[in-house]
């Protein structure tokens, strides 16, 4: 049986399959954050009931345990809903296990009618200015660092400090379903630790136990860049926090919690 060319294959309506584009640079057994983060954006919008009228604006995670390759069941409760805001939460689980992952959603009402627009922020080198930047060494040939397009405009992965990145997916997140804006934002978001790492990868180790992506829009177009700065106390205890953008301009933010530890 040949394995499909996206992320995740839909068993059901809420049990999916990770193929191995998921699977992290550090641990085979493992899938990158991102995919997961996006099934779950995903599963926040698509539930039964949802309303057309209402946006994510902000979707915060907690990632328990690292999430395994292997199929996995989402569940969607509401917390509270509103005429204006709702609040949901959606789980992902092994099969007969406890979640791995939890996602909380603030959903917000949109506009009949357009109001004024107001954005600020620096207009980014387009992706058509970057090259084609490699992922640091990863052991494995197929993962999510080669199923992601990545041009950096600032730093590299294999450099410390700051960075800037330009990506894309190269492969939808569902088989034979198509790529969703907030698909792109959540796939991406949680790279922002490893864009602008501070520390050798080799000699450290950088966990970050959470995600919270603020979005006052959804992206236009395929590329969302993260432009990422980590900062990391003596303690080992950092933040590293991202602006959020598409070829028109910010978009919002992403913050990940850090634990930094020698290896």
């Amino acid at each position: 049986m040949t394995e499909p060319e996206a992320f995740y294959e839909r068993i059901s309506e809420n049990r999916f399959r990770p193929t191995e584009h998921t699977r992290g640079p550090w641990d085979p057994n493992s899938q990158h954050a991102g995919p997961p983060a996006a099934l779950l954006g995903r599963a926040l919008e698509e539930r039964p009931g949802a309303r057309a009228d209402m946006r994510s604006a902000r979707i915060t995670y907690e990632i328990v345990k690292p999430v395994p390759i292997r199929p996995l069941e989402v569940t969607v409760h509401v917390l509270r809903s509103g005429r204006s805001v709702e609040l949901v939460e959606a789980a992902l689980a092994p099969e007969g296990e406890a979640p791995v992952m939890l996602a909380r959603a603030l959903r917000v009402r949109t506009l009949e009618e357009p109001g004024p627009a107001v954005a600020d922020g620096p207009q980014l080198p387009s992706p058509g200015e970057a090259a084609d930047t490699p992922f640091f060494g990863v052991p494995w040939d197929i993962g999510y660092h080669t199923s992601m397009e990545t041009r950096f405009t600032e730093g590299a992965f294999r450099e410390t400090g700051p960075g800037t990145c330009w990506m894309r997916m190269r492969l939808p997140l569902l088989a034979s379903e198509e790529i969703r804006p907030l698909d792109r934002v959540l796939v991406a978001a949680d790279s922002g630790n490893g864009i602008s790492n501070v520390l050798d990868f080799n000699r450290h180790v950088f966990v970050n136990a959470d995600l919270t992506v603020h979005l006052h829009r959804h992206p236009v177009g395929e590329w969302v860049a993260v432009e990422a700065r980590t900062n990391v106390d003596p303690a080992g205890i950092g933040l590293a926090d991202s602006r959020l953008h598409d070829e028109k301009g910010p978009i919002g933010r992403g913050a990940q919690s850090l634990f930094v530890a020698p290896r």
